[in-house]
């Protein structure tokens, strides 16, 4: 896909998918524009970068952007009856969606895609981290950012191989052509859009028959998927699986394990992070190096480095009496791996989950199971729902999901209320948990209690 002397307009360029595409036109010297209705950390990271970004509705801003020269990318999260949207369709330029764009780019390399409900961001994370390491290099489009990098892309035109973060949700994933894939768990989600727990498994089946037959699908064992490349399973602690990691042991510089591949094993790895969850993200990336001919002594010794990405399980804060940590969680199954990973870490220690819903829809369809893993906590601390893309469904709102929730240590809040509470109910473990604009608290809490700390 050769845009070299052309201009690139983003419509949503400030979500985490977007920014990596205008990061990798703007390496490439394409002019980048962008809209965006919120600025953010991310859109101002972009402008200092060299990306011209508007925040208003306002065509007449751009109005000498020609069709001839102009590529048009946008989220597949905006609206239908977006005015930049509507406008560019009606001067006749061309546009691609995220996926489309993401899809033609990779084309001419070799793409290591990772897909799953959960665990892509950073499965991608490490594969990126590790390939990275070792003389094979890679391109990488990731969906958080890598802390190691600082940065949700990297580029080497060297490189043979481009990992990409496969988004299920609106079928994006379906525009790839894997030559390699990673498939984390196929758990619902996103049914606002597949209808049912059957099509949105339909769309994780058609994926996987996308892999390059020459290629190889790495699955999660027990997951019931057909393919026509070769499969490999991985597991945590498994008999059966091609790979494996036994032996887990939980320490403040990470987790670590013994690891064991289909040619040998591997003992005492530490991947830099915790949580069995992120063990086996990490088996599923050492698999894919080990079968792409990776160098094992390179990805195993380098792997103690990887620092994480941006809002997964990410320590913010180390106190006195309390760890604050903050993740992305938005899904019952996440939200039961970040609390069975704290509990691991933390023993006996209460834990206090302050949880922003993503979604109208998404707590309509799993309410039950969110108010069930939420209940695990010692304290819940529940904010409104963030509504992203979605109108208000009636019925569905915090009120009612804090009313499923059987923890007699409940508050429902909003987030100008939190503040204050926290004041006085600084310790044990504190997580913010969810994929809205929960991340804007971060630092505040982060500030509040530091100066708690500093009072003792």
């Amino acid at each position: 896909m050769n845009h070299k002397e052309q201009v690139i307009f983003f419509i949503g360029i400030g979500g985490i998918g977007m920014s990596a595409l205008a990061r990798y036109y703007l390496s490439k010297g394409n002019t980048v524009y962008g809209y965006d209705k919120t600025q953010s950390e991310l859109t101002d990271a972009l402008s200092s970068e060299g990306a011209v970004i508007t925040y208003e509705d306002a065509w007449q801003a751009f109005s000498l952007i020609d069709a001839q020269s102009t590529l048009v990318i946008y989220t597949p999260a905006i609206s239908e009856d977006n005015q930049w949207l509507s406008n560019f369709k009606k001067q006749g330029f061309k546009m691609l969606k995220r996926a489309q764009a993401l899809g033609e780019i990779t084309r001419s390399s070799k793409g290591l895609c990772v897909a799953g409900t959960h665990g892509k961001s950073t499965t991608s994370a490490m594969l990126a981290f590790l390939l990275h390491n070792t003389s094979l290099g890679c391109n990488a489009f990731l969906g958080a950012i890598a802390t190691n990098f600082r940065n949700n892309v990297l580029v080497n035109p060297n490189a043979a191989y481009t990992v990409i973060e496969a988004d299920e949700y609106d079928r994006s994933f379906l525009n790839l052509s894997p030559y390699a894939s990673i498939i984390t768990n196929i758990d619902p989600d996103h049914l606002d859009i597949y209808e049912s727990e059957d099509k949105f498994k339909e769309g994780f089946r058609q994926y996987a028959l996308k892999i390059d037959p020459n290629g190889v699908l790495i699955l999660k064992e027990g997951l019931q998927v057909n393919a026509l490349c070769k499969k490999k399973t991985y597991a945590l602690n498994s008999d059966t699986a091609d790979y494996t990691a036994r032996n887990l042991r939980e320490t403040m510089n990470g987790a670590c394990f013994d690891f064991y591949t289909p040619s040998g094993t591997y003992e005492d790895v530490c991947i830099g992070i915790n949580g069995g969850h992120n063990v086996e993200n990490a088996i599923a990336a050492l698999a894919l190096c080990d079968y792409i001919g990776a160098s094992m002594d390179s990805v195993v010794g380098a792997f103690q480095h990887f620092k994480g990405i941006k809002r997964r399980f990410e320590k913010i804060y180390t106190g006195t009496n309390i760890q604050f940590i903050d993740d992305y969680a938005h899904h019952p199954t996440e939200i039961n791996r970040l609390i069975s990973s704290v509990r691991l870490m933390f023993p006996n220690t209460p834990v206090t989950g302050i949880f922003q819903p993503h979604l109208f829809s998404r707590t309509r369809d799993f309410g039950d199971a969110f108010a069930h893993e939420l209940a695990q906590l010692d304290t819940v601390i529940l904010l409104p729902i963030y509504p992203a893309r979605e109108l208000p469904i009636e019925g569905i709102d915090s009120r009612w999901l804090f009313q499923k929730i059987k923890n007699p240590n409940k508050h429902l809040m909003n987030a100008s209320e939190l503040l204050a509470f926290l004041r006085t109910n600084s310790h044990g473990v504190l997580l913010t948990i969810g994929a809205g604009d929960i991340d804007r608290m971060v630092l505040p809490i982060k500030e509040l209690l530091t100066i708690n700390d500093s009072n003792l």
